[in-house]
């Protein structure tokens, strides 16, 4: 009872010493927080999100490797950090030049108060049929089209390069966009959240050597878009009428309606298991 009685007394005379926490202190946090939004959302928006993913990953390796206390790792990783540093920039010199650019223009507090929208919408029966009903009218009648369907990387570098149209996919839409002679026939269409996003967007071009020579620009933009992300890239050749489908860098040529709609139905299926339905679904239109 005394050591309870002691212990009380010494707890009275203990001087607890609160932080004070000014406008000034609250005003540097909204700005730091303000910041890491801003940036967690630019990259986001962007291919550099699975950049980011990436690197995260490799810093989780290091924090590993610092808890097992593997020696020669940290090494490797202390002098690589500022070569790492500098890679990064180089890696990421688009999005920081965009950055910029948004930055100067003065749109960052808009999309402070902007909703957040769904990226991770998938893409809806109802979308699938009105994309195979244009690509089936399109290749009766031999009017080239190349499409882009959004997944889970982000599109945003290519839908930046083209005009908004943020409309509900329509066959009829889809058909007018790449009607000969049209102002927004040139170009790539771009489908995000089961809408058309934007229209005459630049893809790049892919570098294999792989490709076969018959095939044209609208072919060889279309594998550069799947190379570079996850998208499902439809192309509708203007001299043959053929359709086909680049996905992850590989191009499925002669397709038929009901294989296509095979092809993007699976969707939601896991990278295995839809590059093993996309090889079966190539090989039995080949």
């Amino acid at each position: 009872m005394e050591e309870l009685r002691s212990f009380f007394t010494n707890f009275q005379t203990v001087n607890i010493s609160m932080p004070t926490v000014g406008i000034i202190d609250l005003l540097d946090i909204l700005i730091v927080a303000f910041l890491i939004y801003r940036i967690m959302f630019w990259i986001k928006e962007t291919r550099a999100w699975v950049l980011f993913k990436g690197i995260m990953v490799i810093f989780i390796f290091a924090l590993v490797a610092m808890m097992l206390r593997l020696t020669t790792i940290l090494w490797i990783f202390s002098k690589t950090i500022s070569v790492g540093i500098t890679a990064l920039i180089v890696v990421f010199q688009p999005e920081l030049r965009r950055a910029l650019e948004q930055l100067g223009k003065g749109h960052h507090l808009v999309g402070l108060f902007k909703p957040e929208e769904d990226t991770n919408e998938k893409l809806n029966e109802k979308t699938i049929e009105e994309i195979l009903k244009a690509c089936s009218k399109m290749s009766l009648a031999k009017t080239g089209a190349l499409m882009l369907v959004e997944r889970e990387v982000p599109l945003g570098d290519f839908e930046r390069t083209g005009i908004p149209i943020d409309a509900v996919v329509t066959s009829q839409l889809l058909i007018n966009i790449f009607e000969k002679n049209t102002p927004l026939h040139d170009g790539a269409v771009i489908i995000k959240r089961n809408r058309v996003a934007a229209a005459t967007c630049f893809l790049p071009l892919t570098e294999s050597n792989d490709i076969s020579m018959e095939l044209g620009t609208r072919h060889r933009a279309g594998i550069g878009a799947s190379e570079v992300s996850d998208a499902f890239v439809i192309i509708v050749s203007e001299e043959t009428g053929g359709l086909s489908l680049a996905c992850g860098g590989v191009l499925y040529r002669n397709l038929t309606i009901d294989s296509m709609r095979s092809m993007l139905s699976q969707g939601n299926h896991g990278t295995k298991k839809r590059k093993a339905l996309l090889w079966k679904g190539w090989r039995s239109h080949e």
